[in-house]
């Protein structure tokens, strides 16, 4: 029996991912494709994988022991590529690295400029904490830069956290904006994140907390768009303070909230992802 790696992929990606068409967009694959192929990964590997409910599937407790064991050996696989293209056991091959928005060029960036390694490339990709995890889970990615205060994505036993510093919250408003606090913005417009995301969620719950319901009037996934709507005057938002850029003229006020900010890794990854942690770890926001 040979065990195909990309459609072990497939099949991994499908007990990170829940379903057969989210797995087939971070594919780029059709949702019949995917199935042909974990259906000739049941006949391959001679055991039911899957099983149907109502209209959807989902692994059996073999194709659960079989997705789990794969990531093993996917990044066992990777780590022999890695080395056989290293030189004189320089890091090398390519570590994708993903991180939310406002450590991009905060961490990100400086820690990827700092490297000094000729056979090590290191691919920067944007992502929110809502979707880093499930990303780091499925093989998409190596390395995020993330916040274990999402609590709806609790850290899995196979990852590996480093923390990076802590970046307070703040309400951002125009400047001279009366606003103490969030309880005397009940009656403003808001700006926020898209649904679902880490920092919608937390804004929806300060408010809450603050005994309001938020009017909100823009939804943004780019901090520069609610930068620039609260500059105009057209709304008030919470951020973290890393996203406020000072090229806009707005005012900000400390909230009684932070958000830890940390490395996330596989357990067992290979050297190159080590080092790019090691590079994320030494530019933390506690040890600039």
């Amino acid at each position: 029996m040979t065990l195909n790696p990309w459609r072990l992929k497939l099949l991994s990606q499908l007990d990170a991912l829940g379903t057969v068409r989210a797995v087939a967009q971070a594919a780029n694959l059709s949702a019949s494709s995917v199935s042909q192929q974990l259906a000739v990964l049941e006949s391959e590997t001679r055991t039911q994988l899957l099983e149907r409910t109502g209209r959807r599937v989902r692994l059996t407790s073999a194709g659960l022991i079989l997705a789990r064991r794969a990531r093993s050996i996917l990044d066992h696989m990777d780590a022999v590529e890695a080395e056989l293209r290293g030189l004189n056991e320089e890091p090398s091959g390519r570590v994708r690295l993903g991180g939310f928005q406002s450590s991009i060029h905060t961490l990100a960036v400086p820690a990827i400029q700092h490297l000094n390694h000729p056979h090590l490339d290191v691919e920067l990709v944007e992502l929110e904490p809502h979707a880093s995890m499930p990303a780091l889970l499925a093989g998409e990615v190596d390395v995020i830069i993330t916040t274990t205060d999402f609590v709806e994505l609790p850290v899995p036993e196979d990852v590996d956290v480093v923390p990076l510093g802590q970046d307070p919250v703040v309400l951002v408003t125009p400047p001279n904006h009366p606003a103490g606090g969030l309880s005397q913005c009940k009656d403003e417009p808001w700006a926020f994140d898209i649904p679902g995301s880490y920092m919608a969620s937390l804004a929806t719950r300060l408010c809450r907390e603050a005994g309001f319901e938020p009017k909100i009037v823009g939804r943004f996934s780019n901090y520069m768009l609610t930068l620039k709507h609260v500059e105009a005057g057209l709304a008030v938002a919470v951020l973290p303070a890393l996203a406020v850029d000072p090229r806009f003229d707005v005012a900000t006020k400390e909230l009684p909230v932070t958000r830890r900010i940390t490395a996330a890794v596989r357990r067992d990854s290979r050297a190159a992802i080590t080092v790019v942690l090691d590079a994320l770890h030494t530019r933390s926001l506690d040890g600039r």
